[in-house]
């Protein structure tokens, strides 16, 4: 029988343009060794991108060495420190993952990088460097399976047998007939958005509990989640008949914890945030004896997920360019680990939002790192550091990463919509958005490409933004500001200059002190030359126009302030993150107010996600200190936007 427990929050204690080496190179991507971000760790300005005609990796690319089985039975392959009492004996112990196998793993100190430390263009197969591969004697394809580290024979044996399909579905593979179409290439879409649970996860989840022996079962299982690992688990438990604890967040929306614990879980809602969650849900293993299930980090969990490969390839016989894969990091281990050993010339690509690029920047650097702050958007996929188990094995196995915008990934959601009438949740759509990418910036033509639709568990109040943002990530609609005459007949001569490009939004108010009047407004456009050419025929009329179609800011929350030019004395810009959860204003306000006067508050729900929140803040010079340690205390992603050209345009 489900039960509901809500626990109290515990309380807190390179310039130049200049050739690159194709994707297939071991060389730095982005930056060269010697300007890696690695050293500076600050935002890659450089624009080494290589030949759009060159792509492919090398034909030895895939897994070389001699292969051979350990021999150790599915079951063996559980952490010591996800189980409550593993197993004294060093003969018949369980294969452990790095990542949970000791409490001394979790205090190693990981390098911390900003996101905006390595970027290149969308498209581009980035990441690999000449740090990523492990040396050879030492990789995962030649040597054999160990305490800690499961062979490559392991990994394939164990995903042909896994009993994941006691639970989940072979999903279909279907083709994309509008993406095919409009990039020249036969697109199939993998549809693990059609799963009992509408993702993915469950098949990791099962492939552990279903190999745990049963008087583990009967100890009952755990794990923390606010997304589709508590559904997996919770399903899985329901088939297998053991108790399952599922803790959540707090701030978990209702109809998610809700769905969980219709499947029979009891729900147990603590903390403000996941690691909050996970903290209490280990503890609460170890006391009540429970299995700890892991979301990715762990080799059952790998082997469940790497099921989603071995069907791509028993259902796309012919020859196949790549796979697409959003990387939380199990899902791409998973399939990398026996695509590579039974079709090694096709091509495992990750792919990850700009702002969450945390497998991309541990592969550039030859080492796990931590986000400092992770964009929370395509929130499944919001990881600040990468598994022990998942980076090993896709140093060795992935292709590369490709990094899309939040408009891109809207633009895939609207894709899918358009093909098959279903509406992806961000991290769904990852996938797609990274293809279509890749494809386009390779002039890809003729080939196969597979990209997962990984799941459709999308919060409604998510779709505004996604509808706002589509035509954006499309490239059909742009967003613009055009400095013009405050004069009679501005306005019109203005309109005769966008000529026959559509007008879908218009923001000005008139300002009496000034000499010009400053536009912004959004056009749709078909393709890059109409765009240029409304901006050209602008410029020779003296009317200065910027694009601000990629500003973030500016597509947030500027286009929804009208008249917001004051001359306002010692005034910061501050983008927060406000955590979707009560009490979230007042303890921003206790903070600043009265100690700093608030000039501007603009504030957009995002759903769980958080909400994005623009916030004018008059702060003294002397002061900034003072500013940046109560701000860093408050613990709100946060970021200074006083260079931001559309600020310095529209409200400075």
């Amino acid at each position: 029988m489900a039960a509901l427990q809500i626990l109290p929050r515990p309380q807190a204690p390179c310039s130049g343009r200049s050739p690159a080496p194709s994707p297939a190179s071991s060389a730095a991507t982005c930056c060269t060794m010697s300007r890696s971000p690695s050293i500076s760790l600050k935002r890659c300005s450089c624009y080494r991108y290589p030949s759009r005609y060159s792509h492919g990796i090398p034909s030895d690319g895939g897994i070389r060495g001699k292969l051979t089985s350990s021999a150790v039975p599915a079951a063996s392959f559980a952490s010591p420190s996800t189980t409550a009492d593993a197993p004294s004996d060093a003969a018949t112990a369980p294969l452990s993952t790095p990542s949970v196998s000791s409490e001394a793993s979790a205090e190693v100190e990981l390098m911390k990088v900003t996101t905006d430390s390595l970027q290149y263009e969308s498209g581009y197969l980035g990441g690999i460097s000449g740090k990523t591969r492990p040396s050879w004697g030492t990789s995962w394809t030649s040597s054999p399976s160990s305490f800690d580290r499961p062979s490559a024979m392991d990994y394939l044996a164990h995903t042909l047998t896994s009993r994941v399909y006691d639970v989940a579905i072979e999903s279909p593979l279907q083709l994309a007939p509008r993406l095919s179409e409009r990039l020249g290439v036969q697109f199939w879409l993998k549809r693990e958005d059609l799963q009992p649970v509408f993702s993915f996860k469950l098949r990791g989840a099962y492939n552990m509990m279903a190999n745990l022996p049963r008087e583990k079962l009967e100890k009952g299982v755990i794990c923390s989640s606010a997304g589709n690992h508590a559904q997996g688990v919770a399903l899985a438990a329901q088939k297998l008949g053991c108790n399952a604890v599922i803790v959540m967040p707090v701030t978990t929306p209702e109809i998610k914890w809700k769905s969980v614990e219709k499947l029979g879980a009891t729900v147990v809602l603590v903390g403000d945030s996941y690691d909050e969650a996970q903290s209490h849900a280990k503890k609460r293993a170890k006391s009540e004896g429970r299995t700890f299930i892991p979301p990715f980090d762990n080799p059952n969990v790998i082997m469940g997920q790497g099921t989603v490969g071995m069907e791509i390839i028993r259902q796309l016989r012919g020859p196949i360019h790549a796979i697409f894969v959003p990387v939380g990091g199990g899902l791409i281990a998973g399939i990398a680990a026996y695509v590579k050993q039974v079709r090694p010339e096709v091509k495992i690509i990750g792919v990850e939002p700009y702002d969450a690029n945390a497998m991309a920047l541990s592969l550039h650097h030859g080492q796990r790192v931590m986000l400092e702050q992770v964009g929370g958007f395509a929130d499944g996929v919001a990881v600040k550091v990468v598994g022990e188990e998942t980076y090993r094995l896709c140093r060795e196995l992935v292709d590369g990463i490709v990094l899309v915008s939040r408009d891109a990934i809207c633009a895939s959601i609207k894709d899918m919509f358009e093909e098959k009438r279903s509406i992806l949740e961000p991290a769904g759509a990852l996938s797609l958005a990274g293809a279509e990418a890749y494809c386009k910036y390779y002039g890809l033509k003729g080939e196969s490409v597979v990209a997962i639709t990984s799941g459709a568990n999308m919060n409604f109040d998510r779709l505004r933004l996604v509808t706002e943002l589509a035509d954006v990530g499309r490239k059909q609609e742009a967003v613009l500001a055009t400095s013009m005459p405050e004069e009679p007949g501005s306005f019109k001569r203005f309109c005769q200059l966008v000529g026959p490009v559509n007008i879908t939004e218009f923001k000005y108010r008139y300002d009496a002190s000034k000499e010009k009047a400053l536009v912004l407004y959004s056009v749709g456009v078909h393709t890059a030359a109409e765009l240029k050419s409304v901006v050209g025929r602008m410029g020779f009329e003296n009317f200065e126009t910027v694009d601000l179609t990629n500003n973030d800011l500016a597509k947030d929350h500027l286009r929804h302030l009208v008249g917001g030019r004051t001359n306002v004395e010692n005034e910061l810009l501050c983008r927060f993150i406000f955590p979707e959860r009560p009490g979230t204003l007042m303890k921003f306000l206790d903070s600043f107010s009265p100690r700093w006067n608030i000039s501007l508050f603009h504030y957009r729900s995002q759903g769980e996600a958080g909400a994005n929140v623009l916030v004018g803040i008059q702060v003294p010079g002397g002061e900034m200190d003072e500013f940046r340690a109560i701000a860093t205390n408050l613990d709100y992603d946060y970021a200074l936007e006083m260079s931001n050209k559309a600020y310095q345009l529209l409200m400075h």
